[in-house]
């Protein structure tokens, strides 16, 4: 998996990304913003003990090159890529790169689950020095997405339209799942091929198709439940979006799961909102607040004044 290493400061941003190769390690610089002339890099572990490598000279990584916030950098190795100075060649040198340009070499003979810390010694930059000494450690990895989570997931069999047998409505709820299960539409899916239609003398390929609910309690204005007649919370129940079987039907859970995943790839919960879906249900049930239209309400006041009358 490739490590990413992103520098900035006021004139100039990178990105460098890092991949293994064989007993190489690629490398990619990208200039994001400004521009740069890239002479020499520095790479280390995440150990700062030792003695610290240098190339000296003007490409040195002494000072500001040695220090990574409080902690001070031991580098482990350096490659050199170029002298300082454009020279004759420009703009149009190898080394240097500009916004959304794309610097690539190798790193010969490097590990990188042994690189936690990048380096680079550039100069003829788009800062106010004109030089630089970046030093970046690896870019946190991006959080993984949360599967989203319902709480009713219903499966449907077409009747034979003759027949009119066959036809099947299999709701789940999610109280419903084995213990360890998050909700997930994977976690419904097996539950009903391993589960359900055991039970019900049905089979994954006889469904048609498949409906993703939300469920939400349906609240007064103090956020009570409301109840009806028998004392039975109310509930609202709204489909979020349904899932049609391919011609011949789904083979098993795995199938039913990467229609799941096209769907969602294609936007079929873009406007869902799980943290707000309560508040928002239970807001479709309250009456709407009246509007006021300026006139105080004097009902009180009269009937206060006909009890003294009387």
């Amino acid at each position: 998996m490739p490590k990413t290493f992103t520098y900035q400061e006021e004139g100039l941003t990178y990105i460098v990304e890092l991949t293994q190769v064989g007993d190489n390690v690629e490398a990619e610089i990208t200039v994001t913003e400004g521009a740069m002339d890239v002479n020499a890099v520095y790479f280390g572990d995440d150990d700062y003990s030792g003695e610290s490598e240098s190339l000296g000279g003007p490409l040195n990584m002494n000072g500001a090159g040695s220090q990574l916030g409080d902690e001070t950098v031991q580098w482990d190795a350096a490659q050199t890529l170029s002298d300082p100075g454009l020279g004759p060649e420009g703009e149009d040198k190898e080394t240097y790169i500009a916004d959304g340009e794309t610097l690539t070499f190798t790193i010969d003979g490097q590990s990188l689950d042994e690189i936690d810390i990048f380096g680079v010694r550039a100069t003829s930059t788009t800062t106010e020095s004109g030089s630089i000494k970046g030093v970046s450690e690896e870019d946190p990895e991006d959080p993984p997405e949360e599967e989203p989570e319902f709480n009713k997931v219903a499966f449907f069999g077409e009747a034979d339209p003759i027949t009119l047998e066959g036809g099947f409505a299999e709701y789940v709820e999610q109280e419903s799942l084995p213990d360890g299960s998050d909700g997930s539409f994977a976690d419904y899916a097996s539950y009903f091929e391993d589960v359900v239609a055991p039970e019900q003398g049905v089979s994954v390929s006889e469904v048609d198709s498949i409906g993703i609910f939300e469920v939400t309690p349906v609240l007064d204005e103090d956020s009570n439940p409301v109840l009806d007649e028998e004392g039975v919370p109310q509930e609202e129940i709204v489909e979020l979006f349904s899932i049609v079987a391919p011609e011949g039907g789904f083979a098993d859970a795995d199938e039913m799961i990467a229609a799941y995943d096209e769907a969602v790839e294609g936007g079929a919960l873009d406007d869902y909102d799980a943290a707000s879906g309560a508040e928002l249900i239970a807001s479709f049930a309250l009456p709407p607040e009246p509007e006021d239209d300026g006139i105080a309400d004097t009902s009180v006041e009269e009937d206060e004044d006909e009890m003294e009358l009387v």
